[in-house]
């Protein structure tokens, strides 16, 4: 790379390689175009007017590639299903949510690409749930040129691992919800989860749950959630009753009905006493009571994977340790924040 002059008339298609300032009495005074843009056809008229009658652009080696050119190249080695590109500017290009789901970063590829010179790649955590139109991931270039042998190796990296970065989508889910507690089903007290469940089944355009109770009886909970996978229920969510309480019957209800428990107990607070077990392929997850008074709870870290379809392990749960620890903030944030980020 090496800087040259060339007349402005002749000037479509080369690279400034400095800010060119733009001055206007008493209104603006900064850059009409900053180093590294490639001059335009329609640009000739504006850099004539502001007295530049030469411009000063960089010439590229064969073995070189401009910073936009090397940004998009590497925005597309990265870029999974459900993504889309923004960009470039200055050698940064941001890939976007083009759908609602799960947000899946290969971590180990994304680091072999950071440890390339001159190029960087920054993304959300993996397994963050995300909206349509969420700014996930962005690329930059360092350098105003960078030699295409990095590109190619950037290409080398995302071809061994897979996509690096992805949205994956969430799947239909007829969510069946069973609010367990003597003291719900004979309405003594007000039930306080369905609002909790239908709010979240919302947020992620679910259906509204199918909504059945139970007293504290664990044959009566394991025939209900037979009669929910019988009704086609792709997720059952089972609230309360999940402590060592002698009252507290629903994991062994759970496992009355047929389910094989994958994992009772997370390192997650609020939310230890989650049950997650699977009747066949259909999860059943047992959610604690903290679910009812605290806004995110780990039902909400396990939730947006089991609508994306996949199959929660021992170890996934185990994972969770690490930024297990909810800080309770006055105004939740979540997903905007650490918790659940740790591992998983």
């Amino acid at each position: 790379m090496k800087i040259s002059y060339a007349r402005t008339e002749d000037a479509a298609g080369k690279v400034l390689s400095h800010d060119v300032t733009r001055i206007v009495k008493g209104k603006c005074k900064g850059p009409a175009f900053k180093k590294g843009h490639v001059i335009k056809q329609e640009d000739i008229p504006l850099l004539l007017n502001i007295g530049k009658e030469h411009v000063c652009f960089l010439e590229l080696a064969e073995d070189e590639l401009h910073e936009d050119e090397a940004g998009l190249a590497l925005a597309a080695i990265a870029a999974g299903e459900n993504l889309v590109m923004e960009g470039p500017s200055e050698g940064k290009v941001d890939l976007v949510a083009s759908t609602s789901g799960l947000l899946k970063i290969n971590v180990e590829g994304l680091f072999r690409v950071n440890q390339l010179p001159d190029v960087i790649m920054a993304s959300l955590h993996t397994n963050s749930p995300v909206k349509k139109g969420t700014h996930v991931a962005g690329t930059r270039v360092i350098p105003l040129a960078v030699k295409k042998e990095i590109i190619d190796a950037a290409e080398k990296i995302g071809s061994a691992n897979g996509p690096l970065i992805r949205v994956q989508q969430y799947q239909p889910c007829k969510m069946g919800a069973l609010i367990t507690g003597r003291e719900v089903y004979e309405g003594r007290i007000e039930d306080a989860f369905t609002p909790v469940l239908k709010e979240k089944a919302q947020s992620y355009e679910l259906p509204e749950p199918l909504i059945e109770y139970a007293p504290d009886d664990a044959g009566f909970i394991a025939a209900k959630i037979k009669e929910m996978l019988d009704q086609g229920c792709s997720l059952v969510v089972v609230t309360g009753g999940m402590s060592v309480d002698a009252d507290d019957v629903t994991p062994t209800g759970i496992r009355l009905s047929g389910a094989e428990v994958e994992k009772y107990g997370a390192p997650v607070l609020p939310g230890a006493m989650l049950l997650i077990a699977y009747h066949g392929r259909v999860p059943v997850v047992g959610v604690p009571a903290c679910g009812m008074f605290f806004k995110t709870t780990v039902f909400d870290l396990v939730l947006p994977r089991l609508l994306a379809g996949e199959k929660i392990y021992s170890t996934d749960i185990a994972a969770l340790g690490h930024g297990g620890f909810c800080r309770r903030c006055e105004t939740c944030l979540y997903p905007d924040c650490s918790f659940g980020k740790g591992g998983f």
